[in-house]
């Protein structure tokens, strides 16, 4: 880290994973598994459809740019990340380059993993180096033209991309700014739940309102205050047993991504986080956007 003592002080406060007081070389395992659930590292990384070993990748995701496929995140060190270093993983997550130097494709959501700290980064590593190693191949993107360049990677970072880690607000209190970090930088709901532009940038005037071509190619509703479009008539207790059980105010059930979201990631956190993560929610700017529900 290279914020002052005051300021890591006010980061290890307000986002409360770990406290960054000195830079570790190495992680704390059982913090990181609490990153894990909050970044649901296995939904994107793991073929559950297929019951596909964890983290192994093979997860397609589709886009409106292609097919993009979750990579093997396992301590492998031919197929996964076994042989990098704290220092390559925290370079991935928060620059969005590889060991060598290269430009992932935003399809990996760093834009907003950018935004952890550099100790909760180490400790996520340490925790998934505590999983099995899985010698599975990754299989190749079918990213339509231009989105299949790496170059093509670099520009949109030039044009998008804003490096972190993300900078508490002195003006909120911590419930608040933590449920921020774990709905905006380790959550990255904003990736899904925000429409994107013709390049593939989220349109920040529509933040979190909602998206007809979600993950998966699937609408993402509308999770803004507003009452018409939105979740603005949900109460805080609506949306903290919804992201424990993912049963909504009306006694349905979540499905698709969102249920896996669930189920392997917000489901998981204390229910301190999943109130900080309503209450920050609450407070976002009303959009108005109805997105079509997806058919069962």
């Amino acid at each position: 880290m290279n914020f002052p003592g005051a300021a890591v002080a006010l980061l290890a406060a307000a986002f409360g994973f770990s406290a960054p007081a000195a830079r570790a070389e190495s992680g704390d395992p059982a913090r990181g598994e609490i990153v894990f659930a909050a970044g649901n590292c296995t939904s994107c990384h793991t073929d559950l459809k297929n019951k596909g070993p964890l983290l192994a990748g093979g997860r397609p995701l589709q886009t409106p740019f292609g097919v993009f496929f979750g990579p093997n995140i396992t301590r492998d060190p031919v197929h996964g990340i076994g042989r990098w270093s704290d220092d390559d993983f925290v370079r991935a997550m928060r620059k969005g380059l590889s060991p060598r130097g290269e430009a992932y494709f935003p399809a990996f959501p760093y834009p907003a993993f950018t935004g952890l700290t550099d100790q909760d980064l180490r400790d996520l590593k340490a925790y998934i180096f505590t999983l099995p190693p899985v010698p599975q191949p990754n299989k190749p993107h079918q990213a339509s033209f231009p989105f299949n360049l790496r170059l093509g990677a670099a520009v949109w970072k030039l044009i998008y991309f804003r490096e972190g880690p993300m900078v508490p607000d002195p003006e909120r209190d911590a419930a608040w700014n933590r449920g921020r970090y774990l709905v905006e930088a380790a959550g990255h709901c904003g990736e899904c739940h925000t429409q994107r532009d013709r390049l593939g940038g989220l349109k920040r005037a529509m933040w979190m309102a909602g998206s007809a071509d979600g993950a998966e190619g699937k609408p993402a509703p509308n999770i803004t205050p507003d009452k018409d479009t939105g979740i603005g008539n949900w109460k805080e207790s609506d949306l903290v047993y919804f992201l424990e059980t993912a049963t909504l105010p009306d006694g349905d059930v979540a499905g698709g991504l969102m249920a896996e979201v669930i189920r392997y990631g917000t489901g998981r956190l204390s229910a301190e986080d999943r109130k900080a993560i309503a209450a920050y929610l609450r407070t976002l700017k009303p959009v108005v956007n109805k997105i079509q529900k997806a058919a069962k």
